[in-house]
């Protein structure tokens, strides 16, 4: 039987943590997007020093970082091949699947009347809002006038998404799902093809008070195809998946899921995972704050505040690690908080790949596609790929 190098890959995606416009940004409107560099300079410097150790500041000019090389670490980017910069055709590329058509997106416009009439046909409510908003701002907004009048306050955002919000004193949970489930039948049609539906509940007794509730229900589209995690479910290996990454697979070659309410609580139950664990295999993370609370709200400083917490916490958990364990940290998109807007960006992503047993420190070429990163995973465990998962391993992890 071949050794398997790491008995374990803990894969962190920070939620658009993007490291500079990709060549075709400019027809996506995101020429000159930058969320790493454009960050630092809103900052006057960003105070990293866990991961300008790791070698970050070798991957782009971003102020208060140098370039250097980590003895224990191999950096580099990786471009986007999909059609999109949504959250689940990036992570879909990662765990192998190239998307070519991209999911539909209500951002500019809001739903189209025809869809909201089909809605209140088929689940008997009526519905207010219908922009793109923050869910906790449209709750704060329309949440007493739901309360007045039971209508459902519906909403998007920058990502194919629609999320339907409802007090659950006003409106069962149950009954919220039901609304939701209905709503993803209903947007399965190619003219409306939306990634996901998001039931909202939420409580309070009024606008300064209300707050959502843990009943969050994701209704996502299955991957069109077999993905790296069926993969390594196939071969009886771990596929732990913390924050909202069950929910981007719809729990496709899924075998553990733990729940988050934040950056720092993922980064504390990845820890806890590090330190307790299920075997060998992949643990893969998602920390949506960077994407969520400050990427599309405009917010550079939290954003930046937000990162140089995220460094604090790594630096503990760093030394969590066993020798034959890697770590992998990259992100999905972009989401340059000072670009017009509201959308992600097109942009390339960092790759840091972090191990106590890589002893040749280094700075790769930037990588195709995110889906080298599934591939390297497959390789490390011996695990047979399929003819219609793309990308190609990164053979420098592997020696």
């Amino acid at each position: 039987m071949k050794k398997i190098k790491f008995q374990r890959i803990f894969l962190v995606v920070m939620d658009s943590v993007g490291i500079g416009a990709l060549p075709d940004a400019k027809a996506f409107g995101d020429e000159g997007s930058h969320t790493l560099l454009h960050i630092s300079q809103k900052m006057n410097g960003l105070n990293i020093p866990t991961l300008n150790d790791l070698g970050i500041g070798s991957l782009a000019a971003i102020l208060g970082t140098q370039p250097r090389i980590h003895p224990n670490a191999i950096v580099t980017t990786a471009r986007e091949v999909s059609s999109g910069k949504d959250t689940m055709t990036g992570h879909w590329e990662i765990m192998g699947l190239k998307t070519t058509k991209p999911f539909k997106t209500f951002t500019d416009t809001g739903f189209p009347t025809a869809l909201l009439d089909e809605l209140t046909l088929k689940t008997g409510h009526q519905f207010i809002g219908n922009i793109a908003a923050s869910g906790t701002e449209i709750i704060m907004r329309l949440g007493e006038e739901h309360m007045r009048t039971k209508a459902l306050i519906v909403y998007t955002s920058a990502d194919s998404v629609l999320q339907i919000a409802a007090h659950e004193s006003i409106i069962p949970v149950e009954e919220l799902y039901r609304v939701c489930e209905i709503a993803r039948e209903v947007c399965l049609r190619p003219e409306y093809r939306l990634g996901r539906i998001i039931a909202r509940p939420f409580n309070g007794a009024d606008a300064k008070t209300f707050k959502r509730t843990s009943n969050r229900h994701d209704y996502a589209l299955s991957p069109t195809n077999p993905t790296v995690l069926d993969q390594l479910q196939s071969a009886s290996l771990v596929t732990s998946c913390i924050g909202k990454i069950s929910d981007i697979f719809n729990g496709q070659g899924v075998s553990h899921t733990v729940k988050t309410v934040s950056n720092s609580d993922g980064m504390l139950k990845t820890m806890d995972q590090i330190q307790q664990g299920f075997g060998p295999g992949l643990y893969f993370t998602n920390l949506v704050d960077f994407d969520s609370e400050f990427g599309h709200r405009r917010d550079p400083i939290g954003y930046g505040k937000a990162l140089e917490l995220f460094d604090r916490e790594l630096n503990q958990l760093i030394p969590l690690l066993k020798k034959d364990d890697l770590l992998i940290l990259t992100a999905d998109h972009g989401n340059d908080p000072t670009h017009t807007g509201t959308d992600h960006t097109r942009e390339r992503v960092p790759v840091i790949m972090y191990s106590q047993s890589i002893q040749d420190g280094q700075v790769i070429t930037e990588r195709e596609s995110f889906a080298d990163l599934g591939q390297t995973i497959l390789a490390n465990f011996h695990v047979e790929s399929a003819p219609h998962l793309i990308g190609k391993s990164i053979i420098e992890i592997l020696k």
